[in-house]
């Protein structure tokens, strides 16, 4: 991988971190508990409580996004930073950029 490529694959990933950051931020907001009080009728507040739910598994997958492009801005100066981790051949940069939390080259991916 060239330098001005890894160069440009950092700041995606610290651009995709902060942008990942401000989403977790809003999503919590969102999933927090429904009030027994508040005066929803019964299906409003099923709605309420199953929007809740999928909020929550957005919020997870969002944190575990942002936590794989933390590990591969951590090594993305290793040496071996974009080899697929089964082959060892080198990952497509434009798999890089497309997914810089990649780890396997496409075909071992499959």
């Amino acid at each position: 991988m060239t330098p001005d490529t890894k160069a440009e694959l950092k700041a995606k990933i610290e651009a995709l971190i902060i942008k990942y950051e401000e989403d977790i931020k809003e999503t919590e907001k969102m999933t927090q508990p429904v009030k027994p009080e508040n005066s929803l009728g019964r299906i409003s507040r099923m709605d309420a409580i199953n929007n809740k739910s999928v909020m929550e598994a957005s919020l997870r997958n969002k944190i575990s996004k942002r936590n794989k492009l933390k590990v591969a801005l951590t090594k993305i100066d290793n040496p071996d930073f974009g080899l697929c981790t089964n082959c060892k051949k080198l990952i497509n940069p434009k798999r890089l950029m497309f997914m810089p939390e990649s780890s396997k080259c496409i075909n071992c991916a499959r």
